[in-house]
């Protein structure tokens, strides 16, 4: 039987790239990079490498210096060397998202005890940008409506091909809810959705509150797996 992280690379490598996207918006698989998919196999390898069934954490779609790089979500080089130990050469810059996600990571035990419950990716797996630059799946009207049917898919997917936990997902992001909220309806993958502020929000904009924001995230985390 397939390990999570076989089903995670099948997915991750599978999903198809869009045709031509409104807004001179462009969609990349960054696992079909050799050394994000090399990166990703040796994280699945070490984390997810059993067949436990996982909590969604979901964000919007990968930004290029997180999992565009590194092909593992919320995870920038400097984080996959320091803190989960898989040493690589690519650039070692800090990305914000990265950081706050791994302030909760630590607070719940680390990654090893971490990863053994939640599974962390994205509504839409693909990188986006709108020239040269991160752009978000809901930045404009007409972006959304072209690739609702794809996040629809997505969702879809990781749910019947990884097996995750149904009880209840976590959101990353409140504009990122409103489109969740919607299909998790129409489509029934989740019991609940717990929808929290992002962490690039809240690294950007809420920093002084940052240790309230850690410890909202853990105490919703953790009453997830322990009910």
């Amino acid at each position: 039987m397939l390990s999570f992280a076989d089903r995670l690379l099948h997915f991750l490598s599978t999903f198809p790239a869009p045709p031509t996207l409104p807004d001179e918006v462009e969609a990349y698989n960054p696992y079909k990079d050799a050394t994000a998919a090399d990166l990703m196999t040796q994280f699945g390898q070490k984390y997810y490498a059993d067949q436990h069934p996982r909590v969604a954490l979901l964000g919007i779609n990968p930004g290029r210096f997180g999992a565009g790089r590194t092909g593992v979500a919320f995870t920038d080089p400097a984080t996959l060397a320091g803190i989960c130990g898989i040493p690589n050469k690519l650039p070692q810059h800090p990305e914000l998202s990265s950081q706050f996600v791994y302030k909760v990571v630590t607070e719940l035990g680390g990654p090893t005890t971490f990863y053994q419950h939640f599974y962390v990716g994205s509504l839409y797996p693909l990188v986006l940008l709108r020239h040269g630059k991160n752009y978000n799946y809901y930045d404009s009207k007409a972006l959304t409506t072209a690739l609702e049917p794809d996040i629809r898919a997505s969702l879809q997917r990781q749910v019947d091909e990884l097996g995750l936990v149904r009880k209840a997902a976590i959101c990353l992001g409140r504009r990122n809810g409103l489109l969740f909220e919607q299909l998790n309806k129409e489509l029934g993958l989740f019991n609940e959705i717990h929808v929290l502020d992002h962490p690039r929000y809240l690294m950007q904009y809420k920093r002084r509150e940052l240790s309230t924001h850690v410890a909202r995230y853990v105490e919703v985390l953790g009453s997830v797996i322990n009910t």
